[in-house]
């Protein structure tokens, strides 16, 4: 596996339940699995729902929390990263209340449902999205695929 440069911000009210070395291994998973670059970076956030939910209003003009963010660092730009300087892919940003209620309500470990999360969040950052029935079949499978490796 290559050593992709993760960087895990975990709010403080959620580092007692979240293992950080978890989220990393998630995130270097699902960037090997889709043969990302080894200079690949990528910035993981584990916060609360009112924060989550200013940032989906305020690039997203959704005035409501939600599950995952992500926030690709090439959308929207024709940015070309210069020789020796990492890829860096963007931003995922996660809601520990909201994760861990959909566990909950699902029947498994919170710490399940911050791996699918993570999975999803960085699949969007490359590229996939579930807008149409088949977009969402194929970035389902390959979260499957994921998911099942981690095991």
């Amino acid at each position: 596996m290559c050593a992709y440069t993760i960087n895990v911000h975990i709010g403080p009210e959620y580092s007692a339940h979240t293992a950080t070395e978890r989220l990393s291994r998630v995130v270097q998973t699902v960037l090997g699995h889709q043969s990302q670059p080894e200079n690949a970076e990528v910035t993981l956030v584990i916060t609360d729902d009112s924060k989550v939910q200013e940032l989906n209003k305020k690039f997203r003009g959704i005035d409501s929390a939600t599950d995952v963010l992500s926030f690709p660092a090439n959308e929207g730009q024709e940015f070309v990263t210069p020789e020796g300087l990492p890829s860096y892919l963007g931003d995922v940003v996660i809601s520990y209340p909201t994760a861990a209620a959909q566990a909950e309500e699902q029947g498994h470990p919170v710490e399940d449902e911050l791996a699918l999360l993570v999975v999803h969040g960085c699949l969007h950052l490359l590229g996939y999205d579930h807008e149409t029935d088949a977009e969402q079949a194929r970035m389902w499978a390959i979260q499957e695929q994921i998911l099942l490796s981690l095991r």
